[in-house]
């Protein structure tokens, strides 16, 4: 199959998106250039859910326009814009959601599915190695956070 230089573009830019994001930072743009044809562009309409808690997740989202609002019940968790990811548990193991996501405005999101993460993970360790890292940096992140209010 040729690649015209609109595909090029888009995958450019798609690589470029991945670069941007501190789970992906420090990996090699080649290796990027594995994962960004898994890409798959979604939008949503301000208000809608992404997905529910208590659903089985199997995918990842990047925000690559408007604002997305992490909630459980009325309770809110998280506010995350332009750059962030959320999900990404699903990719590594599929359980349950933990919370809801939102669309705080109208967004363009990025989706990256499960089963051909796994494939890429088998020969690119190196994205495994930057999924590792950033939730590593989470769950220190959460345990801080509980021990400031258990004290």
């Amino acid at each position: 199959m040729q690649t015209t230089t609109t595909d090029r573009l888009l995958l450019v830019e798609k690589v470029l998106i991945l670069k941007s994001l501190s789970i992906f930072r420090d990996t090699p743009e080649h290796i990027l250039a594995d994962l960004a044809p898994l890409m798959e562009e979604e939008e949503y309409e301000k208000g809608t859910d992404i997905f529910k808690e208590g659903e089985i997740g199997d995918c990842m989202y990047i925000i690559y326009q408007g604002e997305v609002k992490i909630h459980k019940a009325k309770t809110q968790l998280a506010v995350l814009r332009e750059k962030e990811v959320f999900g990404e548990l699903a990719l590594l193991d599929p359980e349950v959601r933990s919370a809801t996501a939102t669309a705080s405005t109208d967004c363009l999101l990025f989706r990256i599915d499960q089963e051909p993460f796994y494939e890429l993970l088998e020969n690119r360790t190196e994205i495994a190695r930057g999924f590792i890292k950033i939730l590593c940096q989470r769950l220190r992140a959460q345990n801080e956070k509980s021990i400031r209010t258990s004290l």
